[in-house]
């Protein structure tokens, strides 16, 4: 990254590239993971027993081999579970952390084995004999529909005029399938858990995850006991993407269960052919689309139908299936639109969170009609893509208006910094002489909403501590998972005192520090907890004002905070000197802060609202050459424009762009999950599942924020979030595939490409057209 970097020690201009406040440990292998953190005397472990079948009610299971086996303390059942057998997180129920009766997916856990060691409880989790009375499975969502299996939870409709008609009354139509893959989370450090068990009902739990107060609950609800007796703890984690927001609630569970019932710490840490089989993915869809739209490109209806492999409960399908819907449209402007989500229960694992939550599976579908009329009309996308984007104050499927006008600006910047007009010269020319090599050009918007849908979860807390020699503690209900949080947190707090960021530290995210947090998700971890943070350094400030008002005899006006000082009618006093005279004086020097984010309000049952606080916006153009005879790829150069408002920290944000269009390009061409017929994840290790790798970056790589946008919305420094926006961008990647793709038969046909576009499918698609 060519833009420096500060670091601590260094003065702070507000919105600094500052240096990952974890960085330097890293990069030495000093930071802890939960895995890293030294095991009590005592510590057993504990191995999952996972079923063998997609769908079948337990006849008989005799664990005596596994009981018998060396450093076996105990085997763990349904039975065993003193509270509620369940880890669902909406509620419904369905979730059960051990299978009692009736498993649904391969690779459910039926039983826990405990151990001496994780090697032996490994070893006695396989000398189990299961007898299973097989029963009918559907694994893929047509098939459950097909079967009436039914759903995992309520479906949703959005409407916005009247799509039939208009349908029927547009010059030209389309009407098509997608095949939309889910991915695994693949996350760097796998799923763990270490319970301590302490006095009385208490428990503490060191772990994993994305949303802390969940896993209180869960662990609370599973022993029987009340939340303030379970303190969970997290420091960070090896990445997470949403595999730890609701999926980690079992193996908490698990480990607190066993190490309060043998007063003794425990740890469960499955390895990645587990985690892989054992937990939920993103989703993956079938759609079925249809768009009116005239002979010019322009959109006049569109109608669909989103059909999602949940798994076997509900999970965050809801929501996910929500958000699908809510980015159907992504940048661009439907008159007439009706969408429908058709949450399939599955026999399958139960799919959850995943970076854009549903939306990129939207996004997409977008892309493919857009791609479609392109080729219809015999545009180039791009023009295709300008004719239908949205105008100030349209309103999307649910009712929103998109008030804000920055997709043209980044289109116009982009396409004339990438020299788009003349790159897809250069690749029509090449193509048109043939040859085993062909290339694809493709530029692509994002339009993404910001908050949690479900409206509770848009608020924060934190805490603000000033010690008397100045030093700052600060501690925020988001969890840091190298996303770069606590490091945006902590300018927030720098910036507000005008303080050297080296004073502060920020300690691990704990539920008896800050109650009720929210999932660190929704790329909302800053927006909510930044303005948390403000909030408590407000109040301390103003106490501070009062404090220095009174006592030199001044006015709030005549104090200013600026450069480690506090400047009272000209005298400029050290930060740390003024903290000293005020403890002394007896001020309060600490605070909580609080933020629930305005203007947001959602009516499922009527499918109209305003459930984003803003839009985050960006787009990426991105060349590829595609082998003919093998239909292998590479990726010759990408460009990416980027909105995310008046940028806290350029470095990290550009990072977080990168790693998601990496990720999201991993999603659309190599990542894929492939289950038998008997309902085996068969795609459950490094061995057989293909993430991008540092080779498969682009050749060309230039990635630059929108400088000029400031968020319109009353955000965090007017900054906006950069999460999961971003991994969208990788959709150029795939629809330039798709256009080297459809040279073959010169441009007559879009190509039709399912997702993942891995190389057999490539294949297929160029003999197809090639007929």
């Amino acid at each position: 990254m060519k833009q420096d970097a500060i670091t601590a020690g260094q003065a702070l201009p507000q919105n600094a590239s500052v240096v990952h406040e974890s960085a330097h440990l890293h990069v030495t292998g000093r930071a802890d993971y939960t895995d890293d953190l030294p095991t009590p005397a005592g510590t057993l472990h504990t191995a999952l027993g996972l079923s063998q079948v997609a769908h079948g009610r337990i006849a008989a299971m005799n664990l005596d081999a596994v009981r018998a086996a060396p450093g076996v303390i105990d085997v763990l059942t349904a039975t065993d579970i003193p509270g509620q057998n369940d880890v669902s997180p909406v509620g419904k129920h369905d979730d059960p952390i051990l299978a009692d009766g009736e498993v649904q997916f391969h690779g459910q856990p039926i039983f826990a084995v405990i151990a001496e060691s994780r090697d032996q409880a490994r070893r006695a989790a396989a000398l189990a004999k299961v007898e299973y009375e097989a029963l009918p499975h559907a694994l893929d969502p047509i098939a459950a529909r097909d079967a009436g299996v039914g759903y995992v939870t309520e479906p949703l409709t959005l409407r916005r005029g009247d799509p039939a008609p208009a349908l029927a009354a547009a010059p030209r139509r389309v009407a098509g399938r997608f095949t939309v893959g889910g991915q695994d989370h693949f996350y760097l450090e796998g799923q763990i858990a270490l319970a301590l068990p302490g006095e009385d009902d208490e428990v503490t739990i060191l772990v994993s995850t994305q949303h802390p107060s969940e896993v209180q609950h869960m662990v609370a609800h599973a022993l029987g006991v009340p939340a303030n007796a379970v303190v969970v703890n997290v420091r960070r984690m090896g990445g997470g993407f949403g595999g730890k927001e609701t999926q980690m609630n079992l193996f908490a569970c698990v480990a607190a269960v066993a190490a309060k019932k043998w007063r003794r710490p425990v740890k469960l840490r499955p390895d990645r052919d587990e985690d892989m089989i054992a937990t939920g993915k993103r989703h993956d869809f079938v759609v079925d689309y249809e768009a009116g739209f005239d002979d010019q490109g322009r959109i006049l209806a569109v109608s669909g139908d989103w059909y999602a492999r949940c798994g076997f409960s509900a999970d965050l399908s809801g929501p996910v299936t929500d958000r699908a819907l809510f980015h159907a449209d992504n940048a661009y402007y439907y008159p007439d639109v009706e969408l429908r989500s058709h949450p399939q229960k599955t026999n399958t694992v139960s799919n959850t969170a995943f970076r854009g939550f549903g939306g990129p599976q939207g996004v997409i579908v977008a892309e493919r009609i857009i791609e479609e009329i392109a080729y219809a009309t015999g545009q180039d996308t791009l023009a295709v893509r300008r004719a239908n984007l949205y105008r100030d104050g349209q309103l999307t499927p649910y009712h929103q208006a998109v008030e804000d006008q920055i997709l043209p600006r980044i289109f116009d910047e982009l396409e004339a910094s990438c020299d788009y007009a003349a790159r897809r010269k250069a690749v029509l020319d090449w193509n048109a002489k043939g040859g085993v090599i062909r290339r694809g050009i493709a530029l692509t918007p994002v339009k993404f909403g910001i908050s949690f849908t479900a409206t509770h979860y848009n608020q924060a807390g934190a805490l603000v501590h000033i010690y008397t020699d100045g030093s700052i503690l600060l501690n925020h209900g988001g969890t840091e998972m190298g996303q770069g949080l606590h490091t945006k947190v902590a300018q927030v707090v720098a910036d507000a005192f005008q303080v050297d960021l080296a004073t502060i530290k920020v300690t691990r995210t704990a539920t008896d520090k800050v109650a009720n947090t929210s999932a660190t998700a929704a790329s909302s971890g800053t927006d909510l907890n930044g303005m948390a943070a403000l909030d408590a350094c407000n109040q301390i400030k103003a106490r501070l004002i009062a404090f220095l008002c009174e006592a030199k005899d001044v006015t709030p006006e005549e104090i200013t905070f600026a450069s480690g000082h506090i400047i009272v009618r000209g005298e400029a006093i050290p930060f740390a000197k003024v903290i000293e005279i005020a403890y002394l004086a007896r001020v309060q020097l600490w605070s909580d802060g609080f933020y629930a984010t305005p203007k947001i309000h959602w009516n499922r049952a009527t499918g109209q609202g305003r459930p984003f606080y803003y839009f985050a916006y960006g787009a990426a153009c991105s060349e590829v050459s595609v082998d003919t005879l093998t239909g292998e790829y590479t990726i010759e150069r990408a460009d990416i424009l980027h909105d995310v408002g008046h940028s806290l920290n350029p470095a990290i944000d550009k990072g977080q762009v990168e790693g998601a269009f990496v990720q999201g390009t991993g999603w659309l061409t190599s990542e894929e999950l492939w289950w038998d017929k008997e309902g085996r994840l068969r795609t459950h290790a490094p061995s057989t599942y293909k993430i991008p790798l540092a080779s498969d970056r682009p050749k060309v790589f230039n990635t630059r924020l929108a400088d000029w946008s400031v968020n319109a919305e009353r955000t965090i420094k007017r900054s906006k979030a950069v999460g999961e926006p971003p991994f969208m961008l990788a959709i150029s990647v795939f629809e330039a595939i798709g256009q080297a793709v459809a040279s073959v038969a010169d441009y007559r046909e879009c190509p039709r490409l399912d997702a993942p576009a891995t190389p057999e499918r490539v294949l297929t698609a160029i003999e197809r057209l090639r007929g």
